[in-house]
């Protein structure tokens, strides 16, 4: 069976692992100071619930005195059962007004607590360097978070709104059992409650890893479906359909395996809690009708414990339920918590500055840099761009041309040496600052799914619509806009798919002229083009280039003809170095690269 070596399946990270007490209390830590900001709320929220448990257990109290009060009277109608049978129904309706209060007072509390935790998960991801996003699956972290923020949202409605309120009418039954009746009825709830707990924890471990098997299953499962999707035109050209379509299948077949264990497990646990339920039922009531037979309890004593076991047990089998459930989220918050937990490795210096550019000078002193420290890509390289001075660097591929982007743009730090614009070195100025500064046209501009007017208002979120228009004007792009029959609110569709590759090179040209910066880069801007859209769009990148200090990474020679300096980079050092005409009569690499490059452009069509 074919592999895929660039598609690797998720590995069990120590996000993934059982949450243990150690874990939990440092979900409860992160969560609490967004609870924290609410505290006045949660106060009114948690008044509101011991009123509603005290509403709640009193019932069965009042049902008791309407029994033995109509018992005494033998059917007569008196003013007591009448005024208690009224406060009964009281009572029922200030448990449900209480709860629905409560539930009402804290979703506000909820919603806004999940939604600053995962806003922070959201700026963090963006915080984190480039190499994290290449070497991670966009599905599978979309995931995480979308499991995380429900999986918080489900742990505070669980905590307030069942566990908390459960526990305390368990201590109230309790208490008054023991207060009004023999010890055994408050010693049996008390065993069986225990019981139930600890075969709920022990039970729940068990299985927890068919769940977190479950999760990683699915989190492959639609990893692979947004990558197979997100690469519909590669498919097609392979014709692998039936191919994706098999993988696919095999991911969820997996999927529906872990599931049924899940499933089978939950049958146990299900069955096993009811049968300590039944059995704790059974014995409550054995005792209360050997009472009432003895004499030693009234029939309206009967009535109210029986009311009390229904009215304790029934939210205690549902709390087994919120305890697998809330094991599940902290599982899934935690997951959500170990991006937080993921440092970026480029990150500002505690003194950093923002940036001044006065007049866009950069310098690259003795840089040297390596993704792998076996693998050195760049090799004590020097080289300055005056202002305003257009620099070119060209080589083959691997030789580390666009690697100097990535250096100059700061995804990442440098092994040795130094980066400087206007004399600051960029690891001494804040990244914000340096990337505001530098405008970049790349080899392969990908668009929102959005219009081309916000796509282009992309490089400046807040500019005026006139602004926009001009950068359009200035990108050569109004005539195609005119043509369109939506003009700029035109969708360009996934990854800008539905306009062509010179039509997506003018919109980034155009967000470049809305952003306005005084350095810009172009890295192979035009190497995906054909020579009709290279022609044209070199025209607009050199409108563009006026009177600004400009990089260019290039890969055809041709686009870079008329650049004031051009150096030729070859296993990340600098082999050659001036003007077309220069490096021409030098007659060596430079040379060799524009007669190799003049001969494919002579070779026509029909010779191919």
């Amino acid at each position: 069976m074919r592999r895929r070596s660039h598609r690797q399946q998720h590995a069990h990270t120590p996000a993934a692992e059982a949450v243990g007490l150690a874990q939990a209390l440092d979900v409860f830590r992160t969560i609490w100071p967004y609870l924290w900001a609410f505290r006045a709320r949660m106060g009114v929220a948690f008044m509101l619930l011991v009123m509603a448990k005290l509403a709640t257990v009193t019932m069965p109290w009042a049902l008791k005195q309407i029994v033995d009060s109509l018992d005494q009277a033998q059917h007569q109608m008196i003013a007591v059962p009448v005024l208690m049978v009224v406060f009964y129904g009281l009572l029922r309706f200030g448990s449900v007004f209480f709860s629905e209060a409560r539930d009402a007072v804290f979703s506000r509390i909820t919603e806004r607590a999940m939604r600053q935790m995962v806003l922070r998960v959201f700026r963090h991801l963006h915080a984190l360097e480039l190499e994290f996003h290449l070497s991670r699956q966009t599905g599978g972290i979309s995931r995480d978070i979308d499991r995380g923020g429900n999986g918080f949202g489900f742990l505070m409605r669980m905590l307030v709104f069942n566990i908390v309120p459960t526990l305390i009418e368990l201590a109230l039954v309790a208490g008054i059992l023991l207060i009004n009746f023999s010890a055994w009825y408050a010693l049996i709830i008390l065993v069986s409650v225990g019981i139930y707990i600890y075969f709920t924890i022990i039970t729940t471990e068990w299985r927890n890893r068919f769940v977190r098997e479950s999760n990683q299953l699915d989190s492959e499962t639609n990893t692979r479906a947004i990558d197979s999707l997100l690469n519909y035109e590669t498919v097609k050209y392979f014709n692998n359909e039936a191919f994706e379509a098999e993988q696919y299948d095999r991911n969820l077949a997996r999927w529906e395996s872990a599931r049924l264990k899940t499933r089978l497990t939950l049958m146990l646990l299900n069955s096993g809690q009811a049968l300590i339920i039944a059995a704790g039922m059974i014995l409550l009531l054995w005792l209360a009708a050997t009472d009432v037979v003895s004499g030693e309890m009234t029939l309206g004593s009967l009535v109210m414990i029986n009311a009390y076991i229904l009215q304790l047990f029934l939210p205690l089998n549902f709390l087994g339920m919120v305890y697998r459930e809330v094991r599940r989220a902290l599982t899934d918050i935690e997951n959500m918590f170990a991006l937080l937990k993921t440092t970026p490795t480029v990150q500002d210096a505690p003194d950093a500055r923002p940036l001044v550019v006065t007049a866009g000078a950069i310098e690259f002193r003795d840089v040297s840099f390596a993704y792998h420290a076996e693998r050195p890509i760049i090799r004590n390289l020097s080289f300055r761009v005056e202002p305003g001075q257009k620099v070119a660097i060209v080589g083959p591929s691997g030789s580390g041309k666009s690697t100097l982007a990535r250096l100059l743009f700061r995804f990442y730090d440098l092994n040795g040496g130094d980066i400087l614009i206007d004399g600051q070195s960029i690891r001494a100025v804040t990244q914000l600052s340096l990337r505001r500064a530098i405008g970049v046209v790349p080899q392969d501009t990908v668009l929102f799914n959005d219009t081309i007017f916000n796509n282009i208002a992309y490089g400046q979120p807040d500019a005026a619509p006139e602004a926009v228009s001009d950068a359009i004007r200035m990108a050569s792009l109004d005539r195609f806009i005119d043509a369109l029959p939506d003009g700029v609110q035109t969708r360009v569709g996934e990854r800008g798919l539905k306009v062509s590759g010179g039509e997506k090179q003018r919109i980034a040209i155009a967000r470049v002229i809305l952003k306005k910066p005084p350095i810009l880069l172009f890295d192979e801007a035009t190497s995906a083009l054909d020579s009709a859209s290279e022609q044209a769009i070199l025209s607009a990148l050199n409108t563009l280039a006026k009177n600004h200090t400009s990089l260019v990474i290039a890969h055809r020679l041709s686009t870079v003809i008329d650049a004031d300096r051009i150096l030729v980079l070859d296993q990340g050092e600098i082999v050659e170095q001036g003007s077309h005409q220069q490096l021409l009569a030098l007659n060596g690499h430079y040379a060799r690269m524009w007669r190799l490059q003049r001969d494919e452009r002579s070779v026509t069509p029909e010779d191919r």
